[in-house]
């Protein structure tokens, strides 16, 4: 009776270290979809942490918030995130370490791959990806990107 108590007790206890390191290598990222543009005009006010970043980066004058996303991924898994008109993004997550996470970008518009790319995202620290033109004269589609 106590030899099962102790294998029970010791099943248990691998069982939840495991669950719990699994956890703890999981991110949290996050997508938002923009239409960035050289018209003057306001920027979308939930855009209005990341506009100093967006200007450094794509040099446009406003941007608009056209949709988000999340998805939680582990090393070795994806995860798809729906971005609004049309748009979707299939995120892999690889081991990179203390220094973030580290993933593969497929960026889709109905169906229609737009961009492949990898990059390492830093907890809190946003990253841009610069996209294809939304149609409209001058605009163009922009991707953020930041993990938990």
């Amino acid at each position: 009776m106590k030899l099962t108590r102790i294998i029970l007790f010791l099943v248990l206890y691998i069982g939840a270290a495991t669950l719990h390191a699994t956890a703890a290598d999981t991110n949290q990222v996050q997508a938002i979809l923009i239409a960035a543009s050289n018209e003057s005009g306001r920027t979308d006010s939930r855009l209005s942490r990341y506009e100093p970043t967006l200007k450094r980066i794509l040099r446009f004058e406003s941007y608009r918030f056209r949709g988000q996303g999340a998805t939680s991924l582990a090393p070795g898994k994806s995860g798809h995130i729906s971005l609004g008109d049309g748009q979707s993004l299939e995120l892999t997550a690889e081991n990179s370490g203390n220094r973030g996470v580290r993933i593969r970008v497929v960026w889709d518009k109905n169906g229609r791959t737009l961009m492949k790319t990898g990059l390492t995202l830093r907890p809190g620290i946003p990253a841009v990806l610069g996209g294809p033109s939304t149609g409209k004269r001058g605009e163009v589609y922009a991707v953020i990107l930041t993990a938990q």
